[in-house]
């Protein structure tokens, strides 16, 4: 098998925030894979097959990239932010690891900037000390395991990055994850909420957690939650380093 499998982060959004390594894949790439509007990121060429596909066919597309790889193509499968946070990085491998056909493919992971990253260097320095990422969406795995999650979380005072608040199709769960972090004694911290961060929509807001609304995030937003001791200088937002 002489082809390759690259799967790769484009970045919040801004093209600045893609990296080298990232541009320099693209650019030798026979096939492009990923979501619909990652792909519509990349432009398009002379000698480049774009393959867009559905938010929900993960397992489909790694097995797509997976087969067009093992015919000697050079296949780049891309995701927002970096392919391994929440994104296509696990879904290839857990095709791979039903495709024993194709272990001896030669595949490599790019890292890329994450909303969450990108997120908390606009607010300032929200997640200076020990965090946690929660994803809220329960496609893959069931909201009693969410909520755990948020509580224990809490209880170890962890700041919160939250991807995924709030879709169309399950509006009502950044709620409940509201009211389950109120419930844990939250309501007292800073929450930030950063919506298309790096993109031409950028907005950001931070209110306490108490005057949190679930209409304040979309699908488009990153949430942080800060832990007990963050705190604004300024109009910056940081948690400090040193625990008392």
């Amino acid at each position: 098998m002489t082809g390759t499998l690259t799967i790769a982060g484009l970045g919040p959004g801004d093209e600045a925030l893609v990296t080298p390594e990232v541009s320099g894949a693209l650019a030798a790439a026979t096939d492009v894979l990923g979501y619909a509007s990652y792909v519509a990121r990349v432009k398009p060429r002379e000698g480049l097959m774009l393959r867009p596909s559905d938010n929900r066919m993960e397992l489909q597309r790694a097995n797509d990239a997976l087969h067009l790889a093992s015919e000697g193509r050079r296949v780049v499968m891309v995701s927002s932010g970096d392919p391994g946070v929440f994104a296509m990085a696990s879904a290839v491998f857990e095709a791979l690891e039903a495709a024993p056909q194709w272990k001896g493919l030669a595949i490599r992971v790019i890292p890329g900037v994450t909303a969450m990253l990108a997120a908390a260097a606009r607010a300032g320095a929200p997640l200076g000390h020990d965090f946690c990422a929660i994803n809220l969406s329960d496609n893959l795995k069931p909201w009693s395991m969410i909520e755990k999650r948020l509580r224990l979380a809490a209880e170890a005072d962890f700041a919160i990055a939250i991807y995924n608040p709030r879709s169309v199709s399950r509006p009502e769960g950044f709620g409940r994850a509201l009211s389950v972090l109120k419930e844990a004694s939250c309501g007292e911290r800073l929450v930030i909420f950063a919506h298309c961060v790096t993109t031409p929509e950028e907005r950001i807001e931070t209110v306490m957690l108490h005057a949190a609304q679930p209409e304040m995030a979309d699908m488009r937003t990153l949430v942080i939650v800060g832990n007990s001791a963050t705190r604004r200088v300024g109009s910056w937002v940081y948690a400090p380093r040193h625990v008392r």
